[in-house]
């Protein structure tokens, strides 16, 4: 019987493997210069976990099951609540801020589609304990900071940004009481996916008349550049609840990222934690789903028994970053890890040899290669080391001093005879100058 994968998950092939370790290194490499710390939690959590913060019908969305004590536990299909409950762990001896990263793989029991797959690595930022726009500006240059790291600019990428209580006030002075507020918030977490007459057949439930709902259609679909927010006080008619935005955008231009960043109200993020600033990040040509998303969640520490602690984040899961940036042609060419050395021994007495070279070479770091053809011909084993792209040919020949080898640049071509025991020092010497 031929057993095949289970939907909406991947096999990572050397090649396939190669690509995702050099994404995780990449965000790694960011968060790291950008101030955060490395944390990670488990796969499975207790399935309350995410009733605490989203509600019973998360559980439809989620990988769960029982333990055998009976207790309903699911597989993580976000870090955000682990992150909650630990913060709330161990609040009291926290740093202020707490700026944290990981990398976690999730599962979300959904319908896969082209950028969205029921298991993903996702990287996720998180400054926690700082009530400033500063920090929600790093966090969004934290992002940017990615994104130039792999060669991407303003003209592939658009961060769009809105504000919770900016939106919420707009809708009110549009007719949407609170009570239907969240209904509206989901709504425009759709729009971009509905047709006019469909969503305004969608607005009717909220109880607006067709010129509120027109003007509802109108306003979610509005976008201002940053350093524009003068123009949208001036469309909407609102002095007051854009007082955060400012002082974003202030942030933004300080930090040299409002290049990247428009204003658009229509995105609310429909998650009911979210109390401040939003955001998301979209390729350019609106060619697919979100690359990243992200906002202020000053409440939920809260939910899990913690203290009052502002906090700010974003995630951005590997599926829809891959296609973007293979669309741009901006994924390495090679990506294997490149030998330091091949082993080419010509003779069979110079193979007998090449176990004891091997384990010295390994021994002091080098990453080194032989063949395990049988052939002694020294073109063809040159150009097996070549195919691997190995930096050099340490070839083995039973007409030297046992204790010497020719150590082949494969790059320049360059030869010479050297000592055995010094390869290690004259290829580290030449990896360091390369790097």
């Amino acid at each position: 019987m031929k057993l095949q994968k289970p939907k909406g998950t991947r096999d990572f092939y050397p090649e396939d493997m190669a690509w995702r370790q050099h994404l995780c290194d990449a965000w790694r490499k960011v968060s790291i210069r950008n101030g955060f710390e490395q944390v990670d939690g488990p796969i499975f959590e207790r399935l309350d976990l995410y009733k605490v913060k989203s509600g019973e019908g998360i559980v439809s969305e989620l990988f769960h099951f029982n333990d055998r004590g009976g207790r309903g536990l699911a597989l993580r299909p976000e870090f955000t609540p682990t992150l909650a409950r630990m913060v709330a762990d161990r609040a009291s001896s926290l740093p202020r801020p707490t700026k944290w990263f990981c990398i976690p793989n999730c599962c979300r029991a959904e319908n896969p589609q082209r950028g969205r797959l029921r298991e993903f690595w996702q990287w996720n930022i998180d400054m926690l304990g700082i009530d400033s726009p500063v920090a929600d500006a790093e966090a969004i240059f934290t992002a940017v900071d990615f994104f130039r790291e792999m060669g991407l600019n303003s003209s592939h990428l658009r961060i769009k940004i809105s504000h919770r209580q900016t939106v919420r006030h707009i809708l009110s002075k549009l007719g949407v009481g609170d009570d239907r507020m969240l209904a509206a918030f989901e709504l425009l977490d759709r729009r971009d996916k509905m047709e006019p007459e469909e969503f305004a057949e969608a607005a009717a439930p909220l109880g607006l008349d067709a010129a509120s709902a027109g003007r509802f259609d109108e306003v979610c679909r509005m976008k201002y550049a940053a350093g524009r927010l003068d123009a949208m006080r001036e469309a909407l008619s609102i002095h007051e609840q854009i007082e955060d935005l400012a002082a974003l955008d202030e942030q933004l231009h300080a930090f040299g990222i409002a290049d990247w960043c428009e204003y658009d109200l229509g995105v609310v993020r429909g998650l009911a934690y979210y109390t401040g600033t939003v955001f998301e990040v979209h390729e350019a040509t609106g060619a697919m789903r979100a690359v990243a998303g992200g906002g202020r969640y000053d409440n939920l520490i809260e939910l899990f028994d913690g203290p009052s602690m502002p906090a700010v984040g974003f995630g951005m899961g590997d599926v829809v970053i891959s296609l973007v940036l293979f669309d741009k042609g901006l994924i390495p060419e090679h990506l294997a890890a490149r030998p330091d050395v091949f082993i080419v021994p010509v003779s069979d007495a110079a193979a007998a040899r090449l176990p004891g070279v091997l384990a010295d070479l390994r021994s002091r770091g080098l990453h080194t290669r032989f063949s395990y053809r049988s052939t002694r011909n020294l073109g063809k084993l040159l150009k097996e080391a070549s195919s691997l792209r190995a930096r050099y040919a340490l070839i083995l020949d039973d007409r030297l001093a046992e204790a010497r080898a020719h150590l082949k640049d494969m790059e320049s071509g360059e030869q010479e005879e050297v000592m055995l025991t010094e390869v290690a020092t004259r290829v580290n010497s030449h990896t360091v100058v390369e790097s």
